[in-house]
């Protein structure tokens, strides 16, 4: 087994091969992967094909794929927080930006919500905003992707992959893409932004206009940014300290 897909609404990866290690990751359902190496009966450390991302998950979540059909079969991504998906007799409820390979004609896999063709779209702030703001109270969850749980980086990220663009999955990595935007004045729906603590970035989250911001932290919520950063909305309090904002098309 070289390939495989994710069969799982949403499958913990993480960073050593036992159930109590930090889950650093998860992957949506349909999600490809190249495996790396085994360990006993049940762990495998995989990379996923998205975004090359690495770490351990165990064998029931995945099933062996050839790797010309991960080439072939165009990919759609599921538009719905959660929606039911019927592949033979089997039911299960997966989360937005799950890939679901849907061969023309194939009745075998049925998906009963919004299917998003990202090769058709052209990005744009309203529609990354309209797409950002359906997950306004998921709460934070380091490692999480779905509306059940999603950090900082794992939410611009999904967002992101709705509207056809990729993105890498840590906050650092994602500030190392894109291009500068140099003042917050000049800052569009869409940009992002990135925090630092002690000159390392630690946290990332959206322009909505130049003076607010969707980010997850302790849920995703929307707060005032200004020059200088973050600040609660509810508290007053200043919460993160501004280092750069990006922008992605």
């Amino acid at each position: 087994m070289e390939y495989a897909l994710v069969t799982v609404p949403a499958a913990p990866v993480r960073r050593k091969p036992r159930h109590r290690a930090e889950m650093i990751n998860q992957l949506l359902f349909g999600e490809a992967v190249k495996i790396l190496k085994t360990k006993d009966a049940h762990w495998i450390k995989v990379r996923s094909l998205y975004d090359s991302y690495e770490g351990w998950l165990t064998y029931n979540m995945i099933r062996p794929v050839a790797k010309n059909l991960l080439r072939e079969q165009p990919v759609k991504l599921a538009g719905e927080l959660l929606a039911p998906l019927q592949t033979g007799d089997q039911t299960m409820h997966i989360p937005l930006g799950s890939s679901l390979r849907i061969a023309e004609g194939d009745n075998a896999v049925q998906y009963q919500g919004t299917l998003i063709d990202t090769a058709k779209l052209i990005p744009g702030s309203e529609m990354v905003k309209a797409i950002a703001l359906r997950w306004l109270n998921a709460p934070y969850l380091w490692g999480g992707r779905t509306l059940l749980g999603v950090d900082c980086s794992g939410f611009v990220q999904v967002v992101f992959k709705l509207i056809g663009i990729s993105l890498p999955r840590d906050a650092w990595q994602q500030a190392q893409e894109g291009h500068p935007v140099k003042k917050l004045k000049d800052a569009l729906t869409g940009d992002l932004a990135f925090f630092d603590d002690r000159d390392e970035i630690v946290h990332v989250g959206m322009m909505i206009g130049n003076d607010q911001i969707i980010h997850a932290s302790g849920q995703v919520r929307i707060d005032k940014i200004d020059k200088e950063g973050i600040v609660n909305t509810d508290t007053g309090k200043r919460t993160h300290r501004l280092r750069a904002v990006k922008r992605y098309w």
